[in-house]
């Protein structure tokens, strides 16, 4: 059967069944803690609305009086405008998958101090599970189609016969390529009409026959003379490859004879550890990162180099898990946007908590983009900070945390 690619003109969110438009208070009263927060920073935008407002618009029955489905699916809701509206919204069962380990404890904070009375009708879930026998699904488009058709996959896998999925986004970040993935997963797709730089496609009645996933993807590469093989899903940053500010790091890594235990925070695909692990047999790599699928990727690869004996991964946020002072070498290749927002405040955050982590005259080693300028405020973050490695794109520093 073919997709169907058009505008709905049957979806209409500016009807009088868009009903999430009556949640504005609600809206108003998230916040993103404890993610960034700064005045050009929101916890919710004009497609999580849309999203809500097309669901409610596409519920049989007449406008303004059908009920909001009892039970829903949510993939990738980041500080809780998808789940807590729900909830406002008459949901009894939500459950909920987000990849990042701050989005949860932010939708957790959310909800305890907005919906207390609704915090039993919320469960979180992994991926292949939040969708299972679900007829209605909502999804925070992500940045990339190779994590969109990682989710879509899952959710076709699971889902009830005819289910449908409002998958929603900023249109400067949505592509024609987010409707091939929805359509070789399912048989129908409308598009909405645009609002206040927002869509929503619907995809409903998953396809019998679904495509071949090229995840988890596998590469092996080599740094000086170390060879190493990485291993990520689609959710993971850079995947399987070697990123070239990873590999300017690994290429100018200084000697770490002298510590038992590496601290790699905001992971990845683990690509640190596991090259710094198989160049010190002696050192143990405690690795960290918001993501679950990063996590996934990092112990993969961990048992695929041979090192899951001296390789551990765990999803933090920043290095919260950790005391003060208890470290004395920390890694960090920190990322520079939050969601499709582009901000130095999460790299920030991270060389902060890195800061308080380390013990007076350890070492941290970063790499940036050199156009970030971030060596100053290493310096005054942690400590005395020089560079060991700078080409056209990427700088490495090694800062030392004061006594």
């Amino acid at each position: 059967m073919s997709s169907e690619i058009s505008p709905s003109s049957a979806v209409d969110p500016t009807g009088p069944s868009a009903q999430a438009s009556l949640l504005p208070d609600l809206f108003d009263g998230l916040r993103r803690w404890p993610d960034v927060e700064a005045e050009n920073l929101y916890a919710a935008d004009a497609a999580d609305r849309l999203i809500l407002d097309t669901c409610a618009a596409a519920i049989p029955g007449q406008p303004g009086t059908a009920p909001w489905p009892q039970s829903i699916a949510i993939i990738g809701d980041h500080y809780g405008a998808l789940a807590l509206g729900a909830l406002a919204l008459g949901s009894t069962q939500v459950r909920v998958h987000t990849d990042s380990l701050t989005a949860r404890r932010a939708i957790e904070a959310n909800l305890n101090r907005l919906l207390p009375q609704a915090a039993g009708h919320l469960s979180f879930h992994p991926l292949a599970e939040v969708a299972e026998q679900a007829a209605t699904i909502l999804l925070a488009l992500p940045r990339g189609l190779d994590v969109l058709g990682e989710q879509v996959a899952a959710v076709a896998a699971v889902a009830g016969p005819g289910a449908k999925l409002f998958a929603g986004g900023r249109i400067k970040h949505m592509s024609r390529g987010m409707n091939e993935v929805l359509s070789a997963h399912f048989t129908h797709l409308d598009v909405s009409l645009a609002r206040q730089k927002s869509r929503v496609l619907t995809a409903s009645i998953p396809r019998d026959e679904q495509p071949d996933s090229n995840f988890p993807a596998t590469a092996t590469h080599q740094v000086r003379n170390t060879a190493f093989t990485l291993v990520a899903g689609a959710g993971t940053f850079g995947a399987a490859r070697l990123d070239p500010g990873t590999r300017l790091l690994l290429e100018n890594l200084p000697d770490l004879s002298t510590h038992d235990t590496l601290m790699d925070l905001a992971c990845g695909n683990g690509s640190i550890g596991i090259f710094a692990a198989l160049q010190y047999p002696s050192l143990r790599v405690d690795a960290s990162d918001h993501s679950a699928s990063a996590v996934a990727s990092t112990l993969a690869a961990a048992q695929r180099n041979d090192l899951g004996q001296r390789i551990t991964a765990v999803q933090d946020d920043a290095l919260s898990r950790l005391p003060a002072q208890s470290a004395t070498l920390i890694t960090l290749n920190p990322p520079f946007h939050i969601g499709n927002t582009v901000t130095a405040d999460i790299a920030f955050k991270l060389i902060d908590d890195a800061a308080r982590v380390l013990a007076p005259g350890g070492t941290l080693l970063c790499v940036f983009n050199s156009h970030l300028r971030y060596r100053s405020e290493l310096a005054r973050r942690i400590g005395p900070t020089t560079q060991l490695a700078r080409d056209k794109t990427f700088t490495v520093t090694s800062s030392t945390r004061a006594q």
